[in-house]
């Protein structure tokens, strides 16, 4: 009853335009899993004025995804799409898995199936920290093997098949970047079995288990708090380049997101998308690009740190082929 209490009082949170639905979890942990009880509502751009988007592009929907204080699941920052199943990890060590939901016109339904587990270290032993769990990058090659970055502590390390998890990571090269909020940010699939990592300091590298390569140097001093940084990554379902996401953040309240392209020699290109208030917006950290209907569609999904003044939230928009 309190769990379904702080749930029925986070209706109030403004901003929101759908019914608040309960995504249901398995009947039962399973394997490791915890079934997680949270909830859903749809919602839109909001107020007009801080929405920018390129010729091209369209906004396909979203989700908020609402769970009491306190839980685990507020610290969603990386996730990828595997089929219709939703995979992500939080900035606390866990790896949480759902089954995304679209309606009929092909926009963010719910999530449904939610469920976690918490990420192990070397010992096999889940992280004893926060800091020393805080997953921030999350890739799925096409074995669905999962490779997880770390921010605080930076590390690459591979957990093996999403239907066969390892009990302990197996450690890939970790490129020289600064620890703390300026380390390991986003990774996603490279070229021939590679990954290509990004920080959030700046900085790009194709990595293997052996040795990392300098794509892109890391500027000197590193990229301010205040400035745009990579927060996500994912490759290009045509395989012609990445998708990366950037967030601005200014105490107050200036809080913003962008989608950019991302060559192979760590060049961004122009903006896809760029949020920022009065219209939606949160600290997007994640993104997601899938093949759809002739198109690329792109989620991007925030991490609300556990703040009531913050959301976390999955935004869809499709992306057409480029002539």
């Amino acid at each position: 009853m309190r769990r379904l209490a702080a749930l029925a009082a986070l209706l109030l949170l403004p901003g929101c335009a759908g019914a608040l639905v309960v995504a249901g979890p398995l009947p039962g942990a399973a394997d490791g899993w915890t079934p997680v009880a949270a909830a859903t509502r749809t919602l839109g751009l909001g107020l007009p004025g801080g929405v920018r988007m390129a010729p091209g592009v369209r906004f396909a929907g979203g989700l908020q995804i609402v769970s009491p204080p306190g839980h685990r699941l507020h610290g969603l920052s990386d996730f990828r799409l595997v089929g219709d199943e939703l995979v992500a990890v939080t900035d606390a060590g866990d790896l949480v898995r759902a089954t995304l939901r679209l309606d009929r016109r092909g926009r963010p339904a719910g999530l449904s199936g939610l469920r976690l587990r918490p990420l192990t270290g070397l010992d096999g032993a889940p992280f004893p920290t926060k800091s020393a769990g805080d997953a921030e990058g999350l890739a799925v090659a096409a074995d669905q093997t999962l490779f997880i970055s770390f921010e605080q502590t930076p590390r690459l390390w591979s957990y093996g098949r999403l239907d066969a998890l390892q009990a302990r990571p197996t450690p890939w090269a970790t490129p020289p970047v600064s620890a703390g909020n300026a380390g390991l940010e986003a990774i996603a699939i490279g070229d021939g079995g590679s990954l290509m990592v990004a920080a959030e300091g700046g900085g790009v590298w194709t990595c293997d288990p052996l040795a990392c390569r300098e794509r892109a140097p890391p500027p000197e001093p590193p990229i301010d708090v205040g400035d745009w940084r990579v927060t996500g990554m994912d490759r290009d379902p045509s395989g012609e380049g990445w998708f990366v996401v950037e967030r601005l953040y200014r105490a107050p309240i200036d809080m913003r997101g962008r989608l950019r392209r991302m060559d192979g020699a760590g060049t961004f290109g122009p903006v896809l998308v760029e949020l920022s208030l009065p219209s939606t917006t949160d600290n997007f950290e994640g993104v997601a690009a899938v093949a759809r209907n002739g198109a690329t569609r792109l989620y991007l999904l925030s991490d609300d740190n556990d703040n009531p003044k913050q959301r976390t939230l999955l935004l869809a928009f499709d992306v057409r082929p480029e002539r």
